[in-house]
């Protein structure tokens, strides 16, 4: 009797270990106490970095429509031939600390850099495959550079990550699109291949975690068919249980439903105040990605004012820069950012 006793307190602690936590039914406070420092923060910069930056929006003499980042669908780039941009990934002139201090200048709080993006490819070197800037000629952890840096200028540090990976075997090219949206923006996942992939996407995000101690996890492709509410928040649970105290975007899960623990209006943004958190995206130019044709430049007024507006009706406001192939930050981003910095300074003289 005592055996089965035993054996079944065993049973009973095993399955309570394998639990997770609901993190969504946080209590108020504890939802306001974590998301204070973003609440009180205002004001962010994005960064768009990848295989993509070094093409500058231009396949084969040939300049590409749209978002420079997506230039593997716009252009149809077989997913073969478009891995071979890592034998030339080399940006030299990547500088970190120059980054963080411009950040803190704009007058900027927190930071996130796109550490995946659709095209599979990782800023850092990860145990999960070989598709990462240890295989390229600049085999630099960029993360780790970038994070430290953060950390000297007192600025939060955030890893953006793609739920959708045009590289990664699970996933597919859309056949039956007819469009580069189609096509890839909506790239099909493989028979009997999602659970695996969605064990590649946390070993990947423990990572980011464990090793770059990341302050907010950024999500983006969550409209593909084969992702869901159920699993967005399982993973959300998943962050959560290895960082308790972390924030999580809402495109973690479908954005349409999930509001936790921010929104994300991308491009635009909400004209009243709403009953969650918020923060919007915006571009500098057109594009997010380095795009060589691009300079369709808004303002320093028109940045400051959008930041106002913004911020009066309770968002966020997450600015973009997208280095170039050399890891150099634009200069017209980088005046851009400044002279909305020196405006920030003066209205609190």
């Amino acid at each position: 009797m005592r055996t089965l006793f035993c054996i079944t307190i065993l049973l009973l602690g095993l399955l309570t270990k394998a639990q997770t936590t609901d993190y969504t039914q946080e209590s108020e406070k504890e939802y306001v106490k974590r998301m204070n420092w973003f609440t009180e923060a205002k004001y962010g910069m994005f960064i768009h970095f990848g295989l993509y930056s070094q093409l500058g929006g231009v396949w084969q003499n040939d300049t590409i429509s749209g978002y420079a980042e997506w230039i593997q669908a716009n252009a149809d780039i077989a997913a073969q031939d478009y891995a071979m941009l890592t034998h030339t990934f080399n940006p030299s002139e990547f500088n970190a600390d120059q980054i963080a201090i411009l950040a803190k200048k704009a007058g900027m709080k927190y930071l996130v850099i796109t550490t995946k993006h659709h095209e599979g490819f990782c800023l850092w070197d990860s145990e999960y495959t070989n598709f990462d800037v240890a295989n390229t000629p600049f085999k630099r952890d960029i993360l780790a550079e970038l994070s430290e840096a953060c950390k000297k200028q007192g600025i939060k540090f955030g890893t953006y990550y793609s739920i959708i990976d045009w590289h990664h075997n699970s996933q597919q090219r859309n056949a039956s699109g007819n469009n580069g949206w189609n096509h890839w923006g909506q790239v099909q996942m493989k028979a009997g291949q999602r659970d695996a992939y969605i064990k590649y996407m946390k070993n990947q995000i423990k990572e980011l975690i464990t090793n770059y101690d990341t302050d907010i996890l950024w999500f983006d492709g969550d409209w593909v068919e084969w992702w869901n509410n159920d699993v967005g928040i399982d993973l959300y649970n998943y962050i959560r249980d290895l960082k308790p105290e972390i924030i999580i975007n809402n495109r973690v899960a479908k954005r349409s439903i999930f509001k936790k623990d921010f929104g994300t209006p991308e491009q635009e943004h909400l004209k009243n105040k709403v009953s969650y958190e918020w923060e919007a995206c915006y571009t500098m130019n057109k594009s997010w990605g380095y795009k060589l044709s691009d300079d369709n430049w808004k303002s320093p007024e028109t940045v400051y004012n959008k930041l106002k507006e913004i911020n009066g009706n309770g968002g966020n406001l997450l600015l973009n820069i997208g280095p170039d192939g050399l890891g150099r930050v634009p200069l017209p981003s980088q005046e851009i950012l400044l002279e909305v910095g020196e405006m920030l300074r003066k209205e609190k003289k």
